[in-house]
């Protein structure tokens, strides 16, 4: 069975600053991840509105390259997959348990879709679904050491079960996510992703998440909070007053284009009520 294939992989290119197809070396890889992070907003609209949530390639392409939208990790990862396959990457999908913001040793559902890259011998992991704390460069797999990125630093633990990633934010280590690299199925990824999507006990469903990277800086929205996070400086945050004034936040800070219909309106307004 041949693998999908992006429809319109020139368009996807061009969006990420690229007028032919780069060679695939590191270098590209550094390149596209952080182009990726800063074009393609983190967002979650779908769920808080109740649109189904479709991770196939053809729906996810159609959404993001030409819809006006981003979204998360299912949706992201999958489609960054891809490109990178039909450049001649040697990648595939791995999974993740987020144990951001959890007490240490939280083991949480297999819910994060990420890849693994292979070049020139050595193993990375390369993520673009991953909100506001996504890594913006990719990451060496087989080394503890502590790695820069344009943002924050990171390091790779190895442990029993597999791998733990860690940010260095505010002056200490968070946790990210566990990861290990069995093999996923497209099935596996539906699972995760019905979860996701449609678990009343899912963050997704119960709160707006919206996050896209830049030069220096980092914005985030969570609900009606909206931050810019500069990379070595303070962060500038503000609450959103309004229904209109968060679909400015949405299209003005992260280039997000809002289908204009009266249920997507009462979603939003929903997410501004104070639980």
């Amino acid at each position: 069975m041949s693998e999908p294939r992006l429809a319109n992989p020139t368009l996807y290119l061009q969006r990420l600053g690229f007028d032919a197809p780069p060679a695939p070396t590191l270098e590209t890889l550094r390149q596209l991840q952080l182009r990726h992070t800063g074009v393609f907003a983190f967002e979650n609209l779908s769920t808080i509105t109740g649109a189904p949530v479709l991770i196939d390639l053809a729906s996810v392409e159609q959404k993001v390259l030409h819809g006006g939208r981003g979204g998360y990790c299912y949706e992201l990862n999958n489609l960054f997959l891809t490109l990178l396959l039909e450049l001649g990457f040697e990648a595939r999908g791995i999974s993740g348990r987020v144990v951001l913001a959890q007490p240490e040793g939280t083991w949480a559902a297999r819910t994060h879709r990420l890849s693994l890259v292979v070049i020139d011998g050595e193993r990375y992991i390369t993520d673009v679904g991953f909100g506001g704390m996504v890594p913006t460069a990719p990451l060496l797999l087989d080394t503890e050491a502590e790695q820069p990125t344009p943002h924050e630093s990171y390091r790779i633990e190895k442990q029993a079960d597999g791998y733990m990633l860690r940010a260095h934010v505010a002056g200490e280590w968070r946790s990210m996510y566990l990861f290990d690299l069995q093999r996923q199925e497209d099935i596996d990824y539906t699972l995760g992703n019905w979860y996701v999507s449609t678990h009343p006990e899912s963050p997704f469903a119960r709160r707006l998440m919206v996050a896209r990277t830049g030069d220096g800086w980092r914005r985030t929205l969570n609900n009606g909070s909206f931050a810019i996070h500069r990379m070595g400086g303070d962060s500038e945050r503000r609450e959103v007053a309004d229904v209109d004034e968060l679909i400015a936040v949405l299209e003005q800070e992260f280039d997000l284009r809002l289908p204009d219909q009266p249920h997507v309106r009462q979603s939003l307004a929903r997410m501004l009520v104070p639980a």
